[in-house]
């Protein structure tokens, strides 16, 4: 299949790379030519802009760190709105529910189907092709593009209304960010009373408080300190943010989401945006006066 894909970042390249080496011919865009310059060495073709790859292919997608970027690059000057040759938008960005709906009433006027396909699973999801791929749009446009969709990850079909995907993705990330506080709260809680972390997570694992962060994020990156997961707390912040907006426009009680926002709210203020989102741990150790794991040794203790 002829692809354009635009947005080589973290979760993009991986992702294109994938669709490379699965034999679709790419056409790429970004703003960092050194991304697009290493795709092209793998067989891409480099595009100009966002309007030339729509020029080109009938398919585009985009992995896109926020809203206006999404937003620009669907239906702004110069984007894929304006392109004479696309028939289709797919958006693995998470842009939310709302904004999906405004890109997709967008191209609509141009005749130009969008098809909502958020994605989780990280940057090694990314690399590993094991990504869950939440997609809404057009039954018909959907089995099109889904076998292109299935080099990158695991495939759902969420509906054909416009944003389910989004709400979908919405859903899953408000209880990965969960986890990944709660399971800090609760290893702090342990070394303050002089538990070893790394038997806390064994024992987490083992038991009915298993989760993504005891599973993957503490073995990987907490319990090392290395803090490496990939996943950018301002990202984090940004679903976080969306979810509880989503919330409230349904007329949701939302105690926990927002407990958790707040929480979130703290970490992004203390950590900063370009932080991983593993580090969400630190504040909590800060206000406990403790350090949790380091050097494969177990619990330190602040002194």
């Amino acid at each position: 299949m002829d692809i354009g894909f635009i947005g080589l970042g973290k979760m993009g390249f991986p992702m294109a790379r994938r669709l490379i080496e699965a034999g679709h011919t790419l056409t790429v865009f970004d703003t960092q030519k050194n991304a697009v310059d290493k795709l092209v060495a793998l067989g891409a073709e480099a595009a100009s802009s966002p309007k030339d790859i729509a020029d080109r292919v009938e398919t585009v997608m985009a992995s896109l760190p926020s809203l206006q970027a999404s937003l620009e690059v669907a239906t702004g000057t110069g984007g894929v709105i304006e392109g004479t040759r696309v028939k289709r938008f797919i958006d693995l960005s998470t842009v939310g529910s709302q904004m999906a709906v405004k890109i997709h009433d967008l191209l609509a006027k141009q005749n130009i189907v969008q098809i909502d396909s958020p994605v989780s699973g990280g940057v090694g999801g990314a690399e590993k092709g094991t990504l869950a791929v939440m997609v809404s749009g057009p039954k018909a446009d959907f089995e099109l593009v889904k076998p292109a969709l299935d080099v990158i990850g695991k495939v759902f079909f969420i509906g054909t209304k416009p944003g389910a995907g989004q709400t979908m993705k919405l859903a899953n990330n408000f209880l990965s960010a969960t986890a990944m506080v709660a399971t800090s709260e609760a290893v702090v809680m342990g070394v303050k009373s002089g538990l070893d972390p790394a038997v806390m997570i064994d024992v987490i694992n083992a038991g009915s408080g298993l989760n993504t962060a005891s599973r993957d994020k503490f073995p990987r990156a907490v319990l090392p300190r290395t803090f490496d997961f990939g996943f950018a707390t301002g990202l984090m912040v940004k679903d976080i943010r969306l979810a509880v907006e989503e919330m409230r426009s349904l007329g949701l009680s939302m105690e926990v989401a927002e407990a958790v926002g707040r929480i979130w709210e703290t970490i992004i203020r203390d950590q900063g945006p370009e932080s991983d989102f593993t580090e969400a741990i630190k504040p909590i150790e800060k206000a406990a006066g403790v350090i949790v794991g380091g050097g494969g040794k177990g619990s330190h203790a602040a002194k």
